[in-house]
């Protein structure tokens, strides 16, 4: 099956690459996660669940428009918390319960102009052969010392008749959503489809979902990996209601 097409952002605000990349995803009560959104935004599920990721990978190339990358500040490990979401406009996309990176700079731009609940920590992402190994442990805000550890399997490239309408559902993402100044928020995300591995879990301790105030996971997590895509993220723009 095809993977949906990206709109096209004619405008970026910011251009990045998102490598070393393994989706970890969850079935959750849609109840559980439709608490923790904010008004104006609902769960959209699938086969009448609602699905949680965590999501740890490599950032590269951070940069506006016409600036080039700035060595160490543009490369740096990150870690999202996310759900699905449709908005009061109809549009579907990510809602982020947290953020974690290892830049302080970064952090501060994200919570302060984008409204995203970033967070700063320690981090690292390795690829040794197939291997992927992420370590991040959280410095600020609270709480402090939440932390994921997880190794992962990298498999086989999926063939495009592989995937399904779920492997879609929760990969190829083009919109996210904040609130900003007390008012919904959507800014877009053109890359082109995933290159899309299969993965298997090797190991996982983690607690920043239980951080962002969800239940703990119960199950087999499923597992996607990607070497990743480059992106460019447009301007946030207000989300009309109805």
């Amino acid at each position: 099956m095809r993977a949906p097409d990206s709109p096209p952002v004619g405008h970026p605000v910011m251009l990045q690459q998102w490598r070393l990349l393994t989706f970890l995803h969850w079935r959750y009560p849609v109840e559980a996660v439709q608490a923790l959104l904010p008004d104006g935004l609902r769960v959209q599920s699938f086969d009448g669940t609602a699905w949680v990721g965590l999501v740890p990978f490599m950032m590269r190339g951070v940069r506006a428009p016409g600036v080039p990358p700035v060595p160490w500040l543009s490369d740096f490990p990150e870690t999202n918390v996310r759900t699905y979401v449709e908005g009061p406009d109809g549009r579907v996309g990510i809602w982020f319960f947290s953020l974690d990176a290892a830049r302080l700079a970064p952090v501060l731009a994200g919570r302060t102009a984008y409204g995203l609940p970033y967070c700063w920590s320690s981090m690292d992402v390795s690829l040794s052969g197939r291997e992927l190994s992420y370590r991040s442990s959280r410095r600020w805000p609270g709480p402090a010392g939440a932390r994921c550890d997880a190794v992962v399997a990298a498999g086989p490239a999926y063939d495009e008749a592989d995937l399904g309408p779920l492997d879609h559902f929760l990969t190829a993402r083009f919109r996210l959503y904040s609130v900003l100044a007390g008012r919904l928020v959507a800014a877009d995300a053109e890359h082109p489809p995933w290159p899309l591995h299969r993965g298997r879990l090797v190991r996982l301790e983690q607690d920043v979902l239980e951080a962002a105030g969800l239940p703990t996971p119960t199950g087999e997590a499923l597992v996607h990996t990607s070497p990743g895509v480059a992106v460019r993220i447009g301007l946030w723009h207000p989300v009309r209601t109805g």
